[in-house]
């Protein structure tokens, strides 16, 4: 696997996944109402896709990272 554009830790990731995956349950359930319901399956996608891929395009455009080579 090609890690030149990774920039997330691992702990990192892990977060992002659970905090992704909560969000994405929740919203299928129904917690909140209607567009509270849709912004959280929305919101849930960007942690989740982040955290999967080990990438986060706003740490890249800072110039941070929480992976040491």
């Amino acid at each position: 696997m090609n890690f030149a554009f990774r920039n997330l830790a691992t702990w990192d990731r892990a977060l992002r996944v659970a905090v992704g995956l909560t969000a994405l349950a929740l919203g299928g359930l129904g917690v909140l109402p209607d567009l509270g319901s849709i912004a959280l399956v929305l919101f849930g996608w960007v942690p989740l896709a982040t955290g999967l891929l080990g990438w986060c395009p706003v740490y890249s455009l800072l110039r941070f990272r929480t992976w040491r080579r």
